[in-house]
């Protein structure tokens, strides 16, 4: 799967309740400084809000193997290319362990889906997805990513794949990286230099002389001004 198809498949599908399955207790392992918090950590954050989120960071979630699963989906779902980087570049696997203690109903399937990966690969190859080959891998990712294709036995899988694919468009294109990519440019300041010439001459309308001096002008659009103490405007 080349990139473009990974994207067109980004919101293929819905979120389902994935397999239920239980996994062993994580082991302990940090969160790296940068991780991707819910709502962002630079904005205004009420004081609830960041002790919540730093009660969060204090916890884990995934274990190192599982760390290592996702480090290779999520960049078969988003590889590097020549105009932007690659999920795992951007910090996908750290946003995806903050929203799995933030909205703890993911844990079971996300879980179960990593779970999953190992039986399939024993199934087929006779060994650990981790050791897979590359193209072993892509077949594995192959059965699940297309849900139109999957065959009935895989739905389960097919659902948490879908979840693990929303997982990384949401984590990836919350990045300025992502923004750039798609090409979201966001509330960007627009210029108004007043009705056009013409068309004011169209209908017969001028600007009152008496109120021209005093119009701002282009070239002022980056000046500050400034006024004196009793409110009026100096310059």
């Amino acid at each position: 799967m080349n990139r473009r198809e990974n994207l067109k498949l980004l919101f293929t599908g819905s979120v389902g309740t994935g397999l239920l399955l239980t996994g062993c207790g994580p082991e302990e392992q940090a969160l790296p400084e940068n991780a991707l918090l819910a709502g962002g950590t630079k904005g205004y954050r009420t004081e609830e809000e960041r002790k919540r989120d730093q009660e969060l960071l204090s916890e884990t979630f995934f274990t190192e193997e599982e760390i290592k699963k996702l480090n290779i989906l999520v960049d078969i779902i988003i590889p590097k290319d020549s105009e932007s980087p690659s999920a795992t570049e951007v910090g996908v696997p750290e946003f995806m362990e903050f929203i799995m203690k933030d909205m703890p109903n993911n844990q079971t399937p996300m879980r179960g889906g990593l779970m999953w990966l190992d039986y399939e690969a024993d199934e087929k190859f006779g060994k650990p997805f981790l050791e897979l080959s590359n193209d072993q891998v892509i077949e594995i990712v192959e059965l699940v990513a297309w849900p139109e294709r999957a065959s009935p036995e895989y739905q389960g899988a097919v659902k948490w794949f879908n979840m693990l694919r929303n997982l990384t468009c949401s984590g990836y294109f919350s990045t300025e990286a992502g923004w750039k990519y798609i090409g979201y440019k966001g509330n960007q300041p627009n210029v108004w230099d007043g009705v056009p010439q013409e068309v004011m001459d169209k209908h017969g309308f001028s600007l009152p002389e008496k109120y021209i001096p005093i119009y701002l002008k282009p070239e002022q659009r980056g000046v500050v001004a400034t006024w004196d103490d009793e409110g009026n405007l100096i310059g």
